[in-house]
């Protein structure tokens, strides 16, 4: 027994000692420490990164190098690595450690900025449009309005011109009123109304496009022509980034007009003289002197060639800084952009430089989530915005006498200087003005003393004058604070400001003479500026809860905004120094005239003073959004926005404009779970909403005195100045309102590598303000009255595939856009209004007309050339007599629109318009072992333009090459008429002028190459990359004028009187991050 004890001891002491050998062994085992170090993938340390073994409290964050240590860690043990914007990261814990994250792109591209917040992609019921950072930097625009063009479906950009810095016109979903159809631009929560080329493209993280009402109207009363949210860049975690970008690029025109040379010209001359009756100007056209008496060989003046600033310089730097931890993120940026014009540059004309800078930075005062739930976390955001410009310009497309426009019409038998005996002659003839001349003192000629051009003037002439030096300013801040208040409530507060200053210094150096309405005859200097101030303070409450399948959203908003400015301008006469050209070196003052006996009987001002108060607006607003989804299945979003604005009248001082939209995701279903692997989803959107436009005239709804009136009094009928109403007043003034259904459907295939989206709305613009129809005898002008209805409807399609090949990888977006607009009620009382004439050709323009497009085209429809009498004789009315009495061989047969026998102006009709059926982009990428290539497609179709840059009443002037093609006898044309003297009728406002402006343009092209990182982190580079660029490379259009895009006006879309083209450019780049 004894025995046995002692052994049953031993035996517990053995196994004490044994079960304490292993339990030491298990502790050594578990207690270990772990090191290791964070980097991101391009080999940067990440600073501040999480690092935690799941499932404990055991954690600490990363060092400025990127290194961590934890110890007491159990071998085996998850370390999750976690950080704002990557990737979440678990590896198995061991001795040391190295990870790479990787940037979080995909939960980047699901989420889309909508107004006041952001949504997931698969959640978005309304119609909205992304442009990514990457699709701004491949099309490389100057401006950010220009950076949609041809990337976003339903959105037509069409550029004014080729001239630097000038603004294009951007349509969402077409033209909405016959007024102001601009959309509504906010960046970075900020309404911007003028001054956009502030934000610096490579500044651009993402621009997207409201173009439904659902999606709008959370900013009612100003989205009914469509939003623009432009969000710009912040810092990514790591270490910072600084990148430098350069680009230097030469610009030329990509195509001439075709003109007559010197010997067609000639014949052509003398015919049209032979028809009108007059003697032959030209002897021998095949022997042809120039104006200096030289002997022409060729061609003659080529004055496009002379006009044209082939390989004008434009530069571009970018500088930018950023970076981010967990406290702290910023971004700045430094942006300069100095471009040359094609048409000018080279004289000083048409020129502009652009500087801008940015500030970006967010900080967290204070993160306490971890300890409480209620009001545990605050963060400030300070955005800073500053641009400088300056520019100089030229017409870009006007009638009367710009610098392209008079190139087309130079004789090229006229030089553009003349010499000798010629030019004392014309010195002579205007002896009382100071030509101007070259830079070798070779006087300019004067093209009205060689013939008869009207408002055509020598275009060196032109540029050789002082250019008015445009500037402007601008400084946009912002100040916002988000604190977390309790679970997923946030309050934001926000204060945004801009401050635009702008201005012009201009001056008469001489006393030029260009021709009888272009001259001066007296020096001068005048100066203008301007200035705007804008705030907007903004108080919103956010809240997103998540209870199991259920998902709520709700916004809570409110907004106030107020717009005021200034200007003040003024000149005088005579400047006492040429060279310093400003006000205060003119000496103009109260010039008297007196009689013989000192008694003053007139005199002359010469200065003058401007200036006032721009009128104050105003906006109070209050808004609200819900969001529901059950799974992210079924998924419902209503919004409602009130507003009070300044320029609607008394009786309509607040608007609502409420919207509600629906998403199905059909491939959430269970009945869905079968379907093929390549199926990935399909998502049914429907929206309907109201949005407004207080984008009218300050004061419409009330009545203003007009002044200048003569009233005649007494007996003796005493004149006397005096007043009366403007026009009568209409309290009940109100926004013009847009009516919108969406309808749209979002596919995605190949596990999300091809997807595709169609839309199809109907756009209704009711109440667009137009005069009103009532008896002018009530004012000086009609009551504004909300009488008139516009339409649009139209499709869009939007199409993305992304696919490898071994180790190249390639990508493509396409999109493409059909539009019809109708204008369906005026509301006043003809059913229409003529906006636009032309300047020279006569019986018609531009018109808006009930049921018709707008504008259009109105002229008179042709039907040929009459080629003998026979066919005069034979196009006879019902009753038997000529319809066109007056014709002869040659002359145009015009069509009876109406029917009544005759050709008047009631025959006159739809011509033509410029607005496109169809708008479409195409966006190719492609990158393998460092190389990166990408092509741009843009285009339109079913667009017209009416060519204006031909008038036969400028006599002297050259032809387009196509009036070769005229009538000449019988059967040589059955388009052109004749040419003769005096003989307009030909050559009234008709289709003959109308063409196809429809176009396919390569609008970028560009192959990069990027060092190898092995090599460029030898030199502390972490990229490099070189790249070349063409800009406008290929151009497939039919018609035959400088460009075929062309916004003209408002009202006169798709004119073209010798527009400004787009340049094609060689641009060579580099990109480099340190």
């Amino acid at each position: 027994m004894k025995n046995n004890s002692k052994q049953a001891w031993t035996f517990r002491c053995l196994l004490s000692v044994a079960l304490m050998f292993f339990f030491s062994i298990g502790m050594f085992a578990q207690s270990m420490t772990v090191k290791g170090v964070v980097k991101d993938d391009a080999g940067d340390p990440v600073i501040g990164a999480s690092v935690l073994v799941k499932g404990t409290t055991n954690g600490t964050i990363t060092d400025f190098d990127g290194n961590f240590e934890l110890k007491n860690v159990q071998q085996g043990a998850n370390i999750e690595i976690s950080f704002v914007g990557y990737q979440t990261q678990v590896a198995k814990a061991k001795s040391s450690l190295s990870v790479i994250m990787k940037e979080d792109t995909e939960t980047l591209d699901e989420v889309v900025v909508v107004g006041y917040g952001v949504q997931k992609k698969s959640v978005v019921t309304a119609s909205i449009a992304k442009v990514s950072a990457d699709d701004v930097a491949a099309a490389a625009p100057t401006r950010m309005d220009n950076a949609l063009k041809g990337l976003a479906a339903g959105v037509q950009v069409t550029s004014a011109s080729g001239q630097p810095g000038s603004s294009p016109k951007v349509r969402i979903r077409g033209i909405g009123t016959i007024n102001n159809s601009d959309p509504l631009y906010v960046v970075d929560g900020m309404p911007i109304d003028g001054g956009l080329d502030f934000v610096n493209p490579s500044d651009i993280e993402s621009i997207e496009v409201l173009k439904d009402a659902a999606s709008g109207a959370i900013y009612g009363a100003r989205a009914a022509n469509g939003v623009v949210l432009v969000t710009t860049k912040k810092g990514k975690v790591g270490k910072a980034q600084i990148n430098y970008n350069f680009s230097y690029g030469w610009q030329s025109a990509w195509k001439k007009r075709d003109v007559t040379s010197a010997t067609e010209y000639a014949i052509l001359q003398n015919e049209k003289y032979l028809n009108g009756g007059s003697a032959p100007i030209y002897a021998d056209p095949y022997s042809l002197i120039d104006s200096n008496g030289a002997a022409i060989t060729g061609f003659g003046t080529d004055w496009q060639e002379l006009v044209f600033n082939d390989n004008a310089p434009m530069m571009n730097h970018d500088v930018t800084v950023s970076g981010a931890s967990e406290k702290v993120n910023y971004y700045l940026s430094m942006g300069y952009l100095k471009q040359e014009g094609i048409v000018g540059g080279n004289y000083g004309h048409s020129n502009y430089d652009r500087l801008t800078l940015r500030s970006n930075t967010n900080y967290n005062l204070w993160d306490a989530s971890k300890e409480r739930s209620f009001l545990n976390k605050l963060d400030l955001s300070v955005n800073v915005a500053y641009m400088s410009t300056h520019s100089t310009g030229v017409s870009e497309n006007s009638e009367f006498g710009s610098i392209l426009g008079s190139a087309l019409y130079m004789s090229p038998l006229l030089t553009p200087t003349l010499s000798g005996a010629k030019a004392e002659e014309m010195v002579a003839t205007y002896a009382g003005y100071d030509l101007p001349r070259d830079a070798n003192g070779n006087v300019y000629t004067i093209a009205g003393y060689e013939g008869t051009y009207q408002e055509m003037n020598n275009p060196l002439a032109m540029m050789s004058l002082y250019p008015t030096q445009n500037w402007s300013h601008k400084f946009v801040p912002k100040f916002a604070l988000d604190l977390q208040l309790w679970d997923n409530l946030k309050y934001h507060f926000s204060y945004s400001a801009d401050l635009s200053f702008w201005g012009s210094d201009s001056a008469v150096k001489s006393k030029y003479y260009l021709s009888g309405n272009n001259k001066a005859e007296h020096t001068s200097a005048s100066a203008f500026k301007a200035q705007s101030t804008v705030w907007q303070i903004e108080n919103t409450l956010t809240y997103d809860k998540t209870i199991g399948k259920h998902t709520f959203g709700v916004v809570l908003g409110q907004s106030a905004y107020k717009s005021k400015g200034n200007q003040l301008g003024g000149s005088r006469w005579h400047l006492v120094n040429v060279n310093k050209p400003s006000i205060d070196y003119a000496t103009g003052n109260l010039d008297l005239s007196t009689d013989a006996d000192g008694n003053i009987t007139g005199g002359t001002v010469e200065y003058s003073v401007y200036g006032g108060p721009y009128t104050i607006h105003t906006l109070s607003s209050l808004f609200g959004r819900l969001s529901y989804n059950y799974d992210e299945k079924y998924m419902i979003q209503a919004t409602v926005r009130r507003d009070g604005s300044s320029r609607f009248g008394a009786n309509n001082k607040y608007g609502v404009f409420p919207s509600v939209s629906l998403g199905w995701n059909v491939t959430n279903e269970n009945f869905m779970e079968d379907r093929p692997e390549w199926f990935d989803a399909l998502k049914v959107r429907a929206s309907w909403g109201k949005n407004g436009s207080d984008n009218i005239a300050d004061f419409g709804y009330t009545s203003l005195t007009a002044m200048g009136n003569n009233i005649l009094f007494g007996k003796t009928a005493t004149k006397y100045n005096g007043s009366k109403a403007q026009r009568l007043a209409n309290p009940d003034l109100k926004w013009e309102e847009s009516e919108q259904t969406n309808i749209g459907l979002d596919f995605a295939f190949l596990n999300n590598a091809l997807t595709f989206s169609v839309d199809y709305y109907e756009k209704n613009t009711n109440g667009m303000i137009i005069e009103m129809p009532i008896p002018s005898y009530v004012g000086e002008t009609k009551p504004l009255g909300n009488v008139g209805d516009m339409k649009n409807s139209g499709v869009e399609f939007e199409l993305g595939y992304k696919w490898n090949i071994s180790d190249a990888t390639f990508s493509v977006k396409g999109n493409a856009s059909y539009l019809k607009n109708e204008l369906t009620n005026l509301g006043n009382d003809t059913g229409y209004l003529d906006f636009d004439g032309i300047q020279g050709i006569s019986g018609g323009g531009t018109r808006a007309q009930n049921g018709m497009p707008f504008p259009y085209f109105f002229g008179y429809k042709t039907d040929g050339v009459f080629q003998n009498m026979a066919e005069v004789n034979a196009y006879t009315n019902a009753n038997g007599g000529l319809i066109m009495p007056g014709a002869v061989p040659g002359d145009v047969r015009f069509v009876d629109v109406n029917g009544d026998g005759q050709i008047t102006s009631d025959d006159r009709t739809n011509i033509g318009n410029g607005t496109p059926d169809w708008t479409f982009g195409l966006n190719f990428n492609a990158a393998w072992k460092g190389f990166d290539f990408n092509i741009f497609f843009q285009g339109v179709s079913g667009a017209d333009v009416f060519d204006a840059t031909y008038r036969s009443d400028v006599y002297s002037g050259n032809y387009p090459r196509w009036m070769l093609g005229r009538w000449t006898g019988e059967g040589t044309s059955n388009k052109y008429p004749r040419l003769a003297l005096g003989h307009a009728t030909n050559w009234q406002v008709s289709d003959l002028y109308v063409h196809d402006g429809s176009y396919l343009r390569i609008k970028n092209l560009t192959l990069g190459y990027t060092l190898p990182t092995n090599l460029t982190k030898k030199f502390f580079v972490s990229r490099l990359r070189f790249y070349v660029m063409a800009e406008n490379l290929v151009t497939w259009t039919k018609y035959h004028g400088f460009d075929p895009e062309i916004s003209s006006g408002a009202t006169s879309l798709g004119i073209d009187r010798g527009v400004y083209p787009q340049a094609r450019t060689w641009t060579v780049g580099v990109n480099l991050s340190l």
